[in-house]
């Protein structure tokens, strides 16, 4: 693959409420043959359709892989499409990118819907019908703060449980929760490896909990940084590790996703804009992020998110080949 580097400079884009293609498949995806996952193609007439002549964006991300793969797409792709982009990808946590958009230092970033309605929007009990939850972000997020959600992704990166290839074998089929909770409860020198907030977090560990009825005890927890745990867990040093479900090291180390039953908060994607840079072409727009997202899959996101967290492609280079690949831009 090649990185194209299309017209990149200034500023600009934001996003109208828009509910399409959404279905979350759940954690329970364990990677599968990722390498032949095929992704929904753009008609050659729509992709040839969308002219962005004239838009000024400057496209941000969070600071983690998959966010940055997902900029990279509207960099590349606004860019090819006519746009004068700026790539401010790798803006920061999730409170620094979304400050970012809010004071317009950026006019677009890839959100998640379940982030968007407990951090942003401040509510609880979201609901766990993915297009449900869209509508209900976008338009109070539109309505309250000026914010365009814009596409809606098919997979769902949410929080989950893996274990390595070892205690998956010993077990001879796939952890649920509720063989989880029996292992732990039956296993007192069984360890749970999490990452610092995982413990305390309002869509962390106690939605587990309250799925299960088991409480981990404090000696069954190791807290690690995010990275180690997939490698620790893979080795067998964490017979269950924290991790995000669509991310590439899950198929790279061979991990198994305990199967959530649907207890986790949903996080499918989408593309986040100022009203300022979403004014410019609502229309033309709105179809590149239904054009990007609409491609990505639960098997599709980990195969992508696979080439640049293990094997260490170019996160440019991952998302030109997604897009030449869906034809939104030719090679």
């Amino acid at each position: 693959m090649h990185t194209r580097h299309p017209r990149f400079r200034l500023l600009l884009v934001p996003l109208a409420v828009l509910a399409l293609l959404a279905s979350a498949c759940g954690g329970d995806d364990d990677g599968g043959d990722s390498e032949t996952a095929p992704a929904e193609t753009v008609a050659p007439e729509e992709a040839d359709a969308i002219d962005l002549d004239g838009v000024s964006l400057t496209v941000g991300s969070k600071d983690f892989d998959e966010s940055i793969l997902l900029g990279q797409m509207m960099v590349i792709a606004a860019g090819e499409k006519g746009a004068d982009v700026t790539d401010s990808t790798n803006t920061g946590g999730t409170n620094v990118a979304r400050q970012a958009l809010e004071s317009g230092e950026i006019g677009v970033y890839p959100e998640y819907n379940g982030t968007g309605w407990t951090e942003h929007l401040g509510n609880e009990d979201p609901s766990s019908d993915p297009e449900e939850l869209y509508t209900m972000v976008a338009e109070q997020d539109l309505e309250t703060n000026n914010i365009h959600w814009l596409g809606s992704s098919e997979f769902n990166n949410t929080y989950g449980f893996a274990t390595g290839p070892d205690l998956t074998e010993e077990n001879g089929e796939p952890f649920s929760f509720e063989t989880m909770a029996t292992y732990l409860e039956e296993n007192p020198d069984a360890t749970v490896c999490m990452e610092t907030e995982f413990p305390d977090r309002s869509d962390g560990l106690v939605l587990w909990e309250d799925e299960t009825g088991y409480e981990i005890p404090q000696d069954q927890i190791e807290i690690l940084d995010t990275n180690i745990i997939y490698t620790e867990t893979a080795n067998g040093n964490c017979d269950f590790g924290e991790i995000f479900t669509t991310d590439g090291r899950i198929e790279g180390l061979d991990l198994t996703i305990v199967e959530d039953p649907g207890a986790m908060i949903i996080y499918n994607v989408s593309y986040t804009f100022t009203d300022e840079a979403y004014q410019q072409n609502p229309e033309g727009l709105t179809e590149l992020s239904e054009a990007i997202l609409g491609g990505l899959s639960q098997e599709k996101m980990n195969e992508l998110n696979k080439q640049v967290s293990f094997d260490g492609e170019d996160p440019a280079d991952v998302a030109t080949g997604y897009l030449e690949e869906i034809g939104l831009i030719t090679g």
